[in-house]
């Protein structure tokens, strides 16, 4: 990875693919891969990521409006960009110059409780192992909610 900030050209791909199971489940996957030669300057610090989950609506348990989620990632980093890391490089989130390489892993899970047409307040939890590709770091554990209001 050269060090200096230039335009160059990045290429890589992304794949999404959503399958409803019934009108209450639903599944997802994703793919994502680039080439991991020039700095990222959006988003976050990943060359190569795979996730997927499974969302199921309340209709179940008498709450057709609420939805809960689980989901799993693992997210990668190419060889050069390791390297520019581990030599003390920073990238857009991450980046200590200490290194031990090794993949993330995370898994989250939520449930989305509707309290009122329009109204909906989710409580969140994820849980990151080797957080910022380091397996020095974590395993970390995030708590959040969010409130979704619609006028």
């Amino acid at each position: 990875m050269e060090s200096t900030r230039r335009q160059r050209p990045k290429y890589g791909f992304y794949v999404n693919a959503e399958q409803a199971l019934s009108k209450d489940v639903g599944l997802f996957g994703r793919a994502s891969w680039n080439d991991g030669q020039n700095e990222i300057l959006s988003f976050t610090d990943v060359d190569a990521s795979l996730s997927g989950g499974v969302a199921i609506k309340g209709t179940r348990w008498g709450r057709p409006d609420d939805t809960v989620g689980i989901g799993g990632a693992l997210n990668f980093l190419s060889e050069p960009h390791r390297a520019f890391l581990a030599a003390g490089g920073l990238g857009l989130l991450i980046g200590d110059g200490a290194l031990t390489y090794s993949g993330e892993k995370i898994v989250e899970t939520y449930y989305a409780y509707t309290f009122r047409k329009g109204m909906t307040l989710t409580g969140d939890y994820q849980f990151f192992l080797h957080p910022a590709y380091n397996m020095d770091r974590g395993p970390v554990s995030i708590f959040s909610g969010r409130m979704h209001v619609e006028f």
